[in-house]
């Protein structure tokens, strides 16, 4: 946890992001989702049985840069989360969870949303 808290400090927006490589299939990862808008994949570093992400193929920084134009794209990658979810099998629920700037927590400046369950999550988060 003091590891991603670590990077989440120091990320800045701007450059190329390892997602950015991912959409290109310039380095490996487990898709389990992808169209011409969104690419969705299962996190390297997981935080529950099941937690993937879903990552627009337009490179938006994160959450507050989202423009009017965006509102279609962002439904579509909330309705692709949600579709994933019931392929990997969490009919019991899940958390979708988007990360904002350092205290958020956000480590990749590449807009993307975490879905993650296969277990009771606790509440608060954080």
């Amino acid at each position: 946890m003091a590891d991603e808290i670590s990077k989440a400090q120091t990320a800045r927006p701007g450059g190329d992001t390892i997602f950015g490589k991912i959409i290109r299939k310039e380095i490996p990862a487990n898709i389990i989702y992808e169209d011409d808008q969104c690419i969705a994949f299962h996190d390297v570093s997981p935080q529950a049985p099941i937690h993937f992400l879903v990552v627009p193929k337009e490179a938006i920084s994160h959450m507050s840069a989202l423009q009017p134009a965006d509102e279609a794209l962002l439904g579509h990658l909330m309705y692709i989360g949600t579709k994933c979810a019931a392929e990997q099998g969490l009919t019991n629920g899940y958390r979708l969870v988007v990360n904002e700037g350092p205290d958020g927590g956000q480590s990749v400046y590449h807009l993307h949303l975490h879905i993650l369950g296969g277990r009771q999550l606790g509440w608060p988060p954080g």
